[in-house]
């Protein structure tokens, strides 16, 4: 099963807890070109339907990034939780090799 997520380039100086109180949460994409990373935000309900699909290093899902022309297949390597909310702050991505 693949899932696919649609994704934004983070803006430039954006503060982290305010996009999460707009309802998107930071994620960054590794390994999609060399040592290259990018920082992205991804919608908070798109990141729950992946979260309650997606394992961390099982999952392939289908990242696209519009504004790059980027589309590739990855795998969750980190989410990270609040801990007292319990909701998903930070995610990592990880492009596979074969993407």
């Amino acid at each position: 099963m693949t899932v696919t997520v649609e994704s934004q380039k983070r803006p430039e100086g954006s503060k982290p807890n305010a996009l999460r109180r707009s309802g998107l949460i930071p994620a960054n994409l590794y390994g999609h070109n060399g040592t290259e990373s990018i920082s992205l935000v991804i919608d908070a309900k798109v990141v729950e339907r992946l979260l309650k699909k997606a394992a961390v290093n099982k999952t392939e899902i289908e990242l696209s990034i519009p504004e790059l022309q980027w589309t590739g297949k990855t795998v969750l390597k980190e989410v990270q939780v609040h801990p007292a909310k319990g909701t998903p702050y930070h995610i990592s991505f990880y492009a596979s090799a074969k993407g």
